[in-house]
This record gives C-alpha cells, structure tokens and sequence, in this order.
C-alpha cells in the first residue's frame, strides 16, 4: 500500500519473505515479489535492494528521493546516474517508479526513460503513476519495437522492460499503445475486475466484439480509481478493511481517514458501482 517508506529494513526484509513464503505455499511460485526500494540516498536503496533480493524478491522498484527534491528535478544527470547506480550495483532487476506526488514533484520526462531503457541492462521497466497516458506511449513506442530487445538486452533476459500504469483508469488505451499493463493500488480493492478489464483489453485488440465490454468496464474501474484516490492510502486502507477485514489505518505520520469521510466514500456511487462489478466478476459476496 505505498508505505515502504515508514518500515524499518528489518519490517521490509519480514515481508518480502512473508509474501513469498504465502505465494509458495498457495503453489504460485511464478509470481514475482517486487519490492520497493525508496530510500533518501543512492547508498541506502542499493542496500535495500541486496537485502529484498536476500529476502527473496525477484524485482526491485526504485523511486528518487523527494527530501531534495529542489535541487534534483531540473538535474536530469543526477537523476539519470541515480537510476544507472542503483541497477547496476543491485543483484536484482530494478524497475523505474515515477510518482511525483510521493517524490517531492519530480516527474522523469519520456525522452530521460527511454534513455534509461537503452543504456540500463538491468532496468526492466517503468511504472507511470503520473498517469501521463502520452509519456507511456512515447516509452512503449521504443521498447516495442522489434529490433529493441536484440540492441538492448536484458541482464536477466526473463526481465523485459515492461511499460506500465501505476493507476487503472487507462488500462484499455494502455493496452492499444504498447503498454504492459499496470501495478495498481485499485486492485488491492477489486482484483478480480481489473484483472478482467487486462484480459478484455488484450483480447479486443485481436477480436473486437470484446471491445464494448472492456469500455464498460473500464468506465466503472476509472471513475471509481479517481473517487478513491482522492482519499489517498488511508481511504484505500479503509476500504480494504470494510470489504476484507483487513487494512486499518496508516502509519503516522499519515492520519487516518475520519468517520464522515469513510461513509461519505462507502456511499459514493462510483464506490458502490466498484464492489458490484467485483461481485459481478468474482462470483463473491463481499
């Protein structure tokens, strides 16, 4: 849920092996751990990553530091030899994670990814939580390219940079400009939805009849993503609580979402069209 930043190396390296310990017993051993490696230096996420590869994490997302965040957004070098340090000293793949609310505004431009694409082997991918459906088609224009792969290996070559949204309300355009996907606080909610709307995205792009409902879909997933954003982490915490007993509340400093808020975002319409679609498509009564 967005909230590495608040746990100790000690919680962080706990968890990773919690998930992948609970993912093998469930007998999903293909499924990946990617975990989180924001730290306030270059040092410190290089340490982060050699401990979740340690732990047992297959990939590693890195985010620049927003505590300096006036003096390093207009420096695209220190932003570049960032994401070049960190993915060639970590053991593991190193996906980019762009979100300029959680650091200090800095936003990457398409053209410093791309770049960062081409000469960073051990990169394998972005996630694009600005949201900024132009900034992921220029990328996936590069990386989807035929001669890409072959120009630009992969260290891991079960690791190909992957162009990904970090919200779920443009899963369908992602998908008709070369997009990967999404790694999406949504689908803590409703997995079973946006799971159906990747599927429905996928397949309407080689039979479209399965257009119409990919876009209703899509509709109810994206209205629903922007109301229960608004309410950031506690609001989704919330959620999660309600629905599937469990979640609770943020660590401070973030507060936690107050008693009118919680019903006032229950009640929405957008909230209430979310659940029933994950019914709808779970077969669940939740």
């Amino acid at each position: 849920m967005g909230e590495a930043i608040h746990l100790s190396h000690e919680e962080r390296v706990t968890l990773i092996k919690t998930a992948r310990n609970a993912l093998d017993h469930a007998g999903l051993l293909n499924v990946p751990v990617i975990a989180g490696i924001g730290a306030g230096s270059t040092r410190e996420s290089i340490d982060l990553a050699n401990e979740a590869a340690a732990a047992g994490a297959d990939y590693a997302i890195a985010i620049t530091s927003g505590y300096f965040a006036g003096a390093l957004a207009g420096d695209k070098k220190a932003l570049k030899a960032f994401f070049q340090e960190v993915s060639s000293k970590s053991p593991i793949p190193v996906m980019i994670y762009n979100y300029p609310g959680a650091s200090g505004g800095i936003n990457l431009d398409s053209d410093l990814i791309t770049e960062l694409a081409i000469e960073c082997p051990n990169i394998c991918g972005v996630k694009l939580t600005c949201g900024d459906v132009g900034k992921l088609t220029r990328v996936a224009a590069t990386v989807s390219d035929p001669m890409f792969s072959s120009l630009h290996p992969r260290t891991n070559k079960n690791a190909p940079f992957l162009v990904l949204g970090g919200f779920s309300d443009f899963l369908l355009p992602s998908a008709y400009s070369n997009g990967h996907g999404a790694i999406t606080g949504l689908g803590n909610v409703a997995p079973y939805a946006i799971v159906k709307l990747f599927e429905l995205s996928e397949a309407s792009m080689v039979d479209p009849s399965f257009l119409p409902e990919a876009q209703r879909l899509q509709g109810i997933i994206g209205r629903a993503d922007a109301t229960i954003a608004k309410a950031s982490i506690s609001g989704t915490k919330y959620l999660l609580q309600k629905l599937y007993g469990y979640g609770g509340h943020p660590r401070r400093p973030l507060p936690p979402i107050d008693t009118v808020a919680a019903e006032a975002l229950w009640e929405h319409s957008h909230t209430q069209a979310l659940v029933r679609l994950e019914q709808e498509v779970s077969g669940k009564v939740l």
